[in-house]
């Protein structure tokens, strides 16, 4: 396995903003071996978790094994958070690890039109944020990239933080935004209202006890996928609490009702 931790260099100052943080990325690669060919693998960039304050270690190289046994090309992005940037920063810092990721592609043995983001609760929005954002102008273009670039071909949202109306998480909103804080970047950050028809599909995982950030964020999210004609699936599950992860013992959270849900993301990838 080819395990590497790869800077990410964004000018965040062309994009309006600040970074003072070392966003870094993990690969979690399979490497090609004359005695098993190994066809090219999607890959997902996995966001952790942690209200834009740290990127949880629960959420992190645990996910990334458990894709790559499930047959995928893995990395970890340790994002800046606050004070170390603010809106659009750790979006900047995704986007350019999915053009890395497509770059390497053939390097890697990674299908390149198979590239998924993948974020928990806070990480739910970075993704998310990718997943609405792409085609902006405020994206590619300040990282010097075409959109196609970095796009990500689906995304996949573990009890994500979306709305930063009635049921939002504001701690997380606050933290992404901090001096940039306006009515106007408050309301950027309800993605369930950035929702087009360019929105990429979304695999969506939630619980109904959530007590942190409430189950209504997916629904809503759900519903405008829905109303612009985005594919999605939606899983809710009556019991969980938030932080879930893996649903089992080794991420310190047990849930038998999701314990198996990458198997379901990867089914849900490998149909589309």
């Amino acid at each position: 396995m080819l395990c590497q931790t790869i800077p990410i260099r964004v000018d965040y100052a062309r994009a309006g903003t600040f970074g003072k943080g070392e966003p870094t990325l993990h690969t979690y690669i399979r490497e090609k071996s004359p005695e098993m060919p190994l066809p090219p693998r999607p890959a997902i960039v996995i966001c952790p978790g942690g209200a834009y304050a740290f990127t949880s270690d629960r959420e992190a190289e645990p996910i990334a094994l458990r894709f790559l046994d499930l047959g995928f090309q893995t990395f970890v992005l340790r994002y800046s958070v606050a004070p170390n940037t603010a809106f659009p920063g750790a979006l900047l810092e995704l986007a350019a690890s999915v053009a890395l990721v497509r770059d390497h592609a053939e390097e890697w043995g990674i299908d390149p039109d198979k590239i998924f983001v993948c974020g928990f609760s806070a990480g739910g929005h970075l993704a998310a944020s990718l997943g609405v954002f792409w085609d902006r102008e405020f994206v590619a273009p300040s990282l010097g990239r075409a959109a196609a670039d970095v796009r990500p071909n689906g995304m996949i949202l573990g009890y994500p933080v979306i709305t930063s109306g009635k049921f939002a998480h504001t701690g997380s909103i606050n933290n992404v935004l901090l001096d940039r804080r306006t009515d106007e970047t408050w309301a950027l950050m309800s993605l369930e209202n950035q929702v087009t028809a360019s929105t990429v599909p979304a695999f969506i995982w939630h619980t109904v006890a959530d007590d942190a950030v409430p189950v209504e964020n997916s629904l809503m999210f759900a519903a405008a996928l829905r109303e612009n004609g985005v594919p999605f699936a939606l899983h809710i599950t009556p019991d969980g609490c938030h932080g879930l992860s893996l649903a089992q013992a080794e991420t310190g959270m047990v849930e038998p009702q999701l314990n198996d849900w990458p198997a379901w993301c990867a089914a849900w990838i490998r149909s589309r």
